[in-house]
């Protein structure tokens, strides 16, 4: 790949994050749907709360075992971190967040991830799943998840190691990351579920006028490519995916108003370090 080339891409994909990185933050993340957790023992309720397996089945106990059972703590199995509108995310969930970055063929997981951003990230796509949930909308085809899963495939650095054009180096490659086969296709289809939402929602009606394809080409383009002492393309060539960007920035901005509104009008909780959820 020339010089040229390389930078044109270097741009084009860093905006692109940018903008997608606008649309609650996708960038390096995925829609997680809203879980619920299985019920821990009350610690308001009168004697020794009943042991909970990891099926979320009550044990039965003998009177035996209620003194014992009175002085050993109940094992946490997973933890509320946000209430929104009724639905649960867990600390589990921005495990997930987390390992799921590894996914992105720009992102640095380990060095870029925040735990504070990814439960932001976490609520605002909690959100749009619920008024998604309220249209009726195309689903997303398995055959396009696939499509895109098989492009990641190409593009993850790491996957170069591991081999992932093979079965067994991509499922070496999950492996790591903690996830089945199974699992990343329900986890992809659904951040394009999301995705397609927000395109369908707010990419109606917004016109990019040619002055403001000329002018981020002046003003972000041209000085990149300066920077890099490369030449840039002309801007007809390049006036497409100009569009695009700007595009996508816009409906962030829309968005992000959107999401503030969500907010005001439902009720969103982020759980303080000990406290138990309502």
């Amino acid at each position: 790949m020339t010089t040229h080339s390389s930078t044109r891409i270097g741009l084009v994909n860093g905006a692109r994050c940018l903008a997608l990185a606008m649309l609650v933050q996708v960038c390096g993340a995925q829609a997680i749907p809203p879980k619920t957790s299985t019920p821990l023992a009350n610690p308001s309720a009168t004697g020794p709360a009943a042991p909970v397996t990891s099926t979320g089945a009550v044990e039965s106990m003998s009177k035996e075992q209620a003194p014992a059972l009175a002085s050993d703590p109940p094992d946490t199995i997973d933890r509320v971190i946000a209430i929104v509108n009724g639905d649960l995310i867990l600390e589990s969930d921005v495990d997930e967040e987390h390992r799921f970055a590894a996914f992105q063929p720009f992102s640095t997981p380990d060095r870029d991830f925040s735990r504070d951003q990814a439960i932001q990230r976490l609520i605002n796509r909690t959100l749009i799943l619920q008024q998604a949930k309220l249209q009726v909308t195309d689903e997303v085809k398995a055959v396009d998840v696939t499509k895109q899963i098989d492009t990641l495939r190409q593009e993850i650095p790491e996957c170069k190691v591991d081999k992932c054009d093979t079965e067994e180096g991509w499922n070496k490659f999950l492996a790591k990351q903690g996830f089945t086969a199974a699992e990343l296709q329900q986890r992809w289809k659904e951040r394009m579920q999301v995705l397609a939402y927000i395109e369908n929602r707010f990419r109606m009606g917004i016109r990019i006028k040619p002055e403001e394809i000329k002018q981020y080409y002046d003003t972000v383009m041209l000085p990149e490519y300066k920077r890099h002492k490369s030449t840039a393309p002309k801007l007809e060539d390049i006036s497409a995916r100009i569009q695009e960007i700007l595009l996508q920035q816009r409906v962030g901005q829309l968005l992000q108003d959107w999401l503030k509104s969500l907010r005001a009008q439902g009720t969103v909780q982020i759980m303080k370090p000990g406290e138990v959820a309502p």
